[in-house]
């Protein structure tokens, strides 16, 4: 690697967290590749898990599986498997159309670890471990590694949180070092809320102000400042953020509100961001390639142009925070927006089920599609799987993702083959029917953390199934974030009562898919095929699942 000829772009938050930074992040990547450049990207997390496997998506949101899974060594005999990682790489993904790398992922954990681990095998020998200058060291080595790995024209690392954030005090020193150290061209951009205050209808810039003292408080400038925001930034505002801030004002870019998150790469082109980054890293003056803007801008028109609507359940465990199922949610918006569809997408936190059967009729009584959410743990299964047999009952499209296909399976078992107490062992380890049980390698296993069937695995589909009709191929590869899996002993007994396997792994052991005979369309799969889907590409069991969605809400309106 040349390092003159490496180009770094750091991205940091302001104000509050939440704010967009991932999609902003995705956005500039993305006019730098519509230009021909080749983009890698490090998302920074300051918590101390070594990855988010383990956190609940309610407090942190969707965890994210990446293709292939990665070894973090942080010293020798230690040794952790990486797959799981923060949900702005799905965005990532989405945006670049590229699969992303585990290593790219750096956390607090994985960097303390490193450190500690390092000192007891005595490579510190002498010296007073300290965060500067061995923490921040180790922030850079791991940057570094991923120049060295992928050698990207441009990389952008996305620091998580919000300036002012404990944690994130050492990833800003580390920073400061690399800009200071001149090995690189280096850019700083800043994302702020600017709110818009309803009693005297106007924008704020004083929470701006007060961030980017912080940031200069930590010896950092930003070049570049975007503000998030209700509206576009007028002049004034800019002229403002510009004087108080200490950037120019061609420096001050509007993120607003928007419909269509795959739009804000065209907004900033058209705010001139991309001349203003080729411009401040020194790279030769490049246009957006004619071809790759224009499929790109045809795209986004796809999310503005539907000719009907369809309407989806998505009953779950954590509906109480949209980002826990995002990449769901986009794989659908794909889809329906393929299929020339608007979407509607109807949360409904499971528990509410359980407790009241009628409010599950009525609630499915509204929808042309319903989909079973991924999740562990017991809270609401039971509602989970009401739903389920409200499907089987009444015939209506279903897909069930991972937890969501192993609670199809519990209900269709219970409802035909009378097993009323069957249930998954993660639910009621004392059923008298383990319908759902762990995975071979799961029993001894006692580590919590990256120990799960991880990353992406061949798949051997079954022929004249939904899910062939789907892909059209005999084996696939999709991702897949499992402990427990569908018993074949009750499979087979349940095949004579209409249920399909309709994929296996390549010992033909563990089953990966399910679908119901004789049904418009009810599948379920253990892998998660939504975190393959593109924006103009959708993943194809989610095509075929909003196809016959919609054929049935034509159906039921006729």
């Amino acid at each position: 690697m040349d390092p003159s000829s490496t180009k770094i772009i750091f991205v940091t938050g302001g104000v509050l967290s939440g704010i967009g930074k991932g999609v902003v992040s995705a956005s500039i990547a993305k006019l730098l590749q519509l230009r021909g450049y080749n983009v890698d990207m490090i998302k920074i997390d300051p918590y101390l898990n070594v990855d988010p496997g383990t956190l609940n998506p309610i407090e942190h949101g969707e965890v994210f599986v990446c293709e292939e899974t990665w070894t973090f060594t942080p010293a020798k005999g230690f040794n952790f498997r990486i797959a799981e990682i923060d949900q702005d790489f799905g965005t990532y993904e989405r945006f670049l159309d590229k699969n992303m790398h585990p290593r790219n992922n750096i956390t607090s954990g994985q960097v303390y670890l490193s450190v500690i681990l390092k000192e007891r095998y005595g490579e510190f020998l002498g010296k007073t471990i300290q965060v500067i200058p061995h923490v921040t060291n180790e922030i850079k080595r791991r940057i570094y590694e991923v120049l060295k790995k992928s050698s990207p024209d441009i990389l952008i690392v996305e620091v998580g949180g919000t300036v002012g954030d404990i944690e994130a005090m050492p990833y800003l020193e580390a920073i400061r070092q690399i800009i200071l150290e001149k090995k690189f061209d280096t850019l700083l951009i800043h994302l702020t809320l600017v709110p818009y205050f309803e009693p005297i209808g106007q924008l704020k810039t004083k929470p701006t102000q007060h961030s980017v003292r912080t940031l200069q408080s930590l010896g950092l400038q930003p070049d570049i400042i975007i503000g998030r925001s209700k509206t576009f930034l007028t002049e004034e505002v800019k002229k403002k953020i510009s004087l108080y801030c200490n950037v120019t004002k061609e420096a001050v870019f509007s993120d607003p509100d928007i419909e269509i998150i795959y739009e804000l790469p065209l907004l900033f082109e058209k705010q001139k961001l991309g001349e203003i980054l080729v411009e401040k890293l020194n790279l030769k003056k490049k246009e957006p390639i004619k071809s790759k803007y224009i499929e790109w801008k045809e795209i986004v028109q796809t999310f503005k142009k539907s000719k009907d609507k369809i309407i989806i359940a998505m009953p779950g465990k954590y509906t109480n925070i949209y980002d826990s199922y995002i990449s769901i949610k986009e794989a659908l918006r794909h889809a329906s927006a393929f299929n020339k569809l608007s979407l509607e997408l109807v949360y409904r936190d499971s528990t509410l089920y359980e407790k009241d059967e009628k409010i599950m009729s009525n609630d499915m009584k509204k929808v042309d599609g319903i989909l079973l959410t991924p999740g562990f743990g017991t809270r609401g299964v039971e509602g989970m799987i009401k739903v389920a047999t409200y499907a089987l009952e009444n015939d209506i499209p279903f897909l069930g993702i991972c937890f969501g296909a192993q609670l199809l399976f519990v209900a269709f078992i219970r409802k035909f083959l009378g097993l009323k107490a069957a249930n998954s062992i993660e639910v009621d380890p004392e059923t008298p029917y383990p319908v759902v049980d762990l995975l071979p390698e799961q029993r001894e296993q006692e580590l919590k953390g990256g120990t799960m069937r991880l990353g992406s695995h061949p798949i051997k589909v079954i022929k004249n199934t939904l899910l062939y009709n789907a892909y059209q191929k005999d084996i696939i590869y999709e991702r897949f974030r499992h402990r427990y899996h569908i018993m074949p002993k009750y499979a087979r007994e349940a095949m004579e009562h209409g249920l399909v396997v309709s994929a296996y792994d390549l010992s033909g052991k563990i089953i990966n898919a399910i679908e119901i005979k004789n049904k418009k369309w009810i599948v379920g799969v253990q892998f998660h095929p939504e975190f393959k889907s593109r924006p103009g590409k959708p993943s194809p069991i989610y095509n075929d699942f909003i196809r016959a969605t919609y054929s049935y809400r034509r159906e039921k309106n006729n």
